[in-house]
């Protein structure tokens, strides 16, 4: 693995469909959808608090290899201005603007990471330096918008742990939400009331569900979820490695 190369773990701060607010600071859009022939978009940022918010942008190139959510700085997309300073009670846009004018083939993935940190790089005067992260998902869509998600769910128990693996073999990313999971007894376990995670077209992604390992998953289960915001079910079967 490269330097260059960065990976993120963990939940995305504001992967949501509507406007988030952390500490003081307001972002919207959470979610870019750059149509065909569209080179440009922007971010809306809004200081609600009483003090100066500093930040910086990056733009990264999303992937996901091995099961996992990969993130590579690119010159693709670039934002502007990278730096921020945005005073109380006011807002500041961030513009997006895509370098290449050729239309892609298939969908285009991009992280859109803000960090929100101190005006001195030595810390606040209190001592404490606290850093927020927002990551928000930018897709560049194809000319021919008719792509959709294909996907295939396996459960399996591994080291004790039950893992989920997600295979999308569509030409459009899955936005996964509302994720539930029922067994031949018809138990059922809630594993997301809200976003649970996304897997890129043509892409494999592997997720530790949040259930104890002594959890009655064997078998034929049921999955009911939101995919790109649309209900959908289906089953699979879940094994022991």
């Amino acid at each position: 693995m490269t330097a260059a190369r960065a990976w993120i773990v963990g939940l995305w701060a504001i992967s949501l469909a509507w406007p988030v607010a952390a500490a003081n600071l307001q972002i919207s859009p959470v979610m870019i959808n750059l149509r065909a022939g569209q080179g440009a978009t922007g971010i809306t940022m809004q200081n609600m608090g009483e003090a100066t918010v500093y930040g910086q942008v990056r733009v990264y190139l999303w992937e996901q290899k091995d099961g996992d959510d990969v993130l590579t700085p690119t010159q693709d997309v670039v934002a502007s201005p990278p730096i921020i300073q945005i005073e109380p009670k006011n807002s500041q846009m961030i513009r997006l603007v895509r370098r290449s004018q050729q239309l892609p083939a298939g969908e285009l993935y991009y992280r859109i990471l803000i960090d929100e940190i101190p005006k001195d790089d030595s810390g606040p005067a209190s001592g404490v330096d606290i850093r927020l992260r927002y990551s928000v998902p930018m897709f560049v869509l194809p000319a021919d918008e008719r792509a959709a998600p294909a996907l295939a769910w396996a459960v399996y128990k591994k080291d004790d742990h039950w893992m989920l693996r997600v295979r999308n073999s569509g030409t459009q990313r899955a936005q996964i939400g509302a994720l539930v999971l029922s067994n031949a007894a018809g138990k059922q376990f809630d594993i997301a009331p809200g976003l649970f995670g996304y897997v890129l077209a043509g892409n494999v992604r592997e997720w530790r569900l949040p259930t104890p390992g002594e959890a009655d998953l064997s078998g034929t289960l049921g999955v009911k979820a939101n995919i790109n915001a649309r209900p959908v079910s289906a089953s699979t079967v879940a094994r022991v490695e």
